[in-house]
């Protein structure tokens, strides 16, 4: 019995000393901390610290569009492989072959089973991607959509993002803590369709394109010369900057590109930001895979002395001349960046390109100092209900009631203490479940204390009277935590966000409770009755 009574101090008295420890980090003497500690701690969410919550829409719709130029694509390869003549091209949201034959669409049974043959109409086949198929794309072009978003996220270093699906083609992305809003949307949302094309300045229309035009004016210039771009040949834009600030200017450089892409980002395997020696300027070095540096040795060597532009969603980001045959699948795209510029072009090169655009729903940007007013509502809250609480107990049930008020301050402790051991993120909903879980706190010893007063009625000793009401109200109160932690653990598995936060504050409220009540203060009252025996109980 004493080795039981010493084991349940010492459990009280860990839990107590392990809390604090854990959580210190979050207090202001964490910079004196070891470095191992100084991982732990609270996490505050949004709507406490402040950041950005943006809903973004995939548009599926371009997805099957970019399918069903890639299967033209590939089916044209494949025509002039075999010397077949015919000619496959997109029309909407139709693989259209020309002429139509035996061959052709036996061809297009081997390589996409997943075309259905719609119409046969003046010699042409007009090819649909199956209603299946179509789904199964765009679901995984959302699924492959949060992979990439949350990739660059966690290279970009936010603590505790929330990233998640929402309805059938919605991304919902929280970065707690993040200031630089227009940063954090422009990672997010880039596309990083990198490519790499042949500028054709030996075209008569190159010499009669401006080098640079005004922001805006980009539309105007695309009319003004649509007559005169030859059929190979596209206008895109580039980026002008200052080269003392490095900051942008509002124009931008206008070159003549060729359409066809020589090589792209699907065959880079890294993308990293080092600093050019000469100019002290950052810039990124990339790498190809096998594949792709045989390809890029093919394209550099056969267009020497021709200038190779990178382009990056549509953005030329350089365009310099190629001196010579490049080897060994390395090379660099510059542009007089700043540094986080750089580093945010290595983080999408790295994780990869979008597999559709984002149409962006909702930005809304939560300053720090709503998040400070939310915590300051939050610990008021909190204060008030628990000196209700622990001024009832006293009252009510004089000094087991002060036992019961030491089991609620040792809840509250051992309950920070692990939010900060499993660095669980709190949130305002997840206040609003600490607050919750003092209300519950107390119940249990509500229950046992009850229990007691009916055996000191049928005369029982104190001593008695504990043990009983313990050992009676023990499964009632055990049934109805378990049934609450079950709740919880339903909000935490299909809950999102703010249900999430108050989910996690509610399961450990729950599974502490049981120990503080059971443990904590039988080991309280253990403590007073093994001194002495005592006569009457203050209950």
């Amino acid at each position: 019995m004493k080795k039981k009574f010493l084991w349940r101090i010492a459990s009280v008295v860990s839990a107590a000393v392990l809390s604090i420890i854990f959580f210190l980090p979050s207090t202001q003497v964490s910079s004196s901390l070891p470095e191992w500690l100084r991982k732990y701690g609270l996490t505050l969410g949004l709507d406490l610290q402040g950041g950005v919550h943006l809903v973004y829409e995939v548009d599926t719709d371009k997805t099957i569009e970019i399918t069903v130029e890639r299967m033209a694509a590939g089916l044209n390869n494949t025509f002039a492989e075999k010397k077949l003549e015919a000619k496959a091209e997109k029309q909407g949201s139709d693989v259209v072959i020309s002429p139509d034959s035996e061959q052709s669409k036996k061809i297009v049974a081997e390589l996409f089973p997943t075309l259905t043959l719609e119409s046969r109409s003046e010699g042409r086949a007009f090819y649909r991607i199956n209603s299946s198929e179509v789904g199964r794309i765009k679901n995984f072009a959302v699924d492959q959509a949060l992979e990439t978003i949350r990739n660059r996220v966690d290279q970009f270093g936010v603590a505790e993002p929330v990233i998640h699906r929402q309805a059938a083609n919605e991304i919902v992305i929280q970065l707690p803590g993040v200031k630089d809003t227009r940063r954090a949307i422009d990672l997010v949302g880039k596309t990083a369709l990198l490519e790499f094309k042949i500028l054709d300045d030996e075209a008569p229309l190159a010499a009669q394109l401006p080098g640079s035009v005004s922001a805006g004016k980009e539309e105007s210039i695309l009319q003004q010369f649509a007559s005169q771009i030859p059929p190979e040949d596209e206008i895109l834009f580039g980026r002008i900057r200052n080269p003392e600030t490095k900051v942008e200017t509002d124009m931008k450089a206008v070159y003549l590109v060729k359409k066809q892409t020589l090589i792209t980002g699907d065959f880079l395997t890294e993308a990293r930001v080092n600093i050019d020696q000469r100019y002290n300027e950052p810039y990124v070095g990339i790498s190809f895979d096998a594949t792709g540096a045989k390809l890029f040795e093919q394209v550099t060597a056969n267009n020497v002395k021709k200038r190779l532009a990178i382009i990056l969603d549509q953005n030329i980001y350089s365009a310099p001349v190629i001196q010579e045959k490049i080897t060994g699948g390395d090379a660099s795209i510059t542009g007089s960046f700043t540094m986080d510029e750089a580093k945010d072009l290595a983080i999408v090169l790295r994780s990869g390109s979008l597999p559709a655009p984002l149409k962006m729903l909702q930005n809304v940007t939560v300053g720090p100092s709503l998040g400070k007013d939310s915590i300051d509502a939050g610990i008021k809250a909190g204060i008030i209900g628990a000196l209700l609480v622990i001024g009832f107990m006293i009252f009510y049930y004089k000094m087991s009631g002060l036992i019961a008020d030491f089991a609620l301050v040792l809840n509250i402790l051992c309950l920070v203490g692990a939010l900060s051991a499993f660095r669980a993120t709190l949130t305002l909903p997840g206040i609003a479940g600490i607050i919750l879980a003092i209300g519950m706190a107390v119940d249990s010893n509500v229950l046992m204390f009850e229990r007691m007063r009916d055996e000191l009625r049928l005369g029982k000793t104190p001593r008695a009277a504990i043990d009983s009401g313990y050992d009676k109200a023990f499964w009632t109160i055990f049934d109805s935590h378990v049934t609450t932690l079950i709740t919880a653990v339903v909000l935490f598995q299909f809950g999102t966000g703010p249900v999430k936060g108050f989910a996690v504050t509610l399961g450990w409220g729950v599974l502490i409770n049981l120990f503080t009540a059971l443990i904590g203060t039988k080991t309280v009252f253990d403590l007073i009755t093994s001194k002495r025996e005592i006569k009457r109980l203050s209950i």
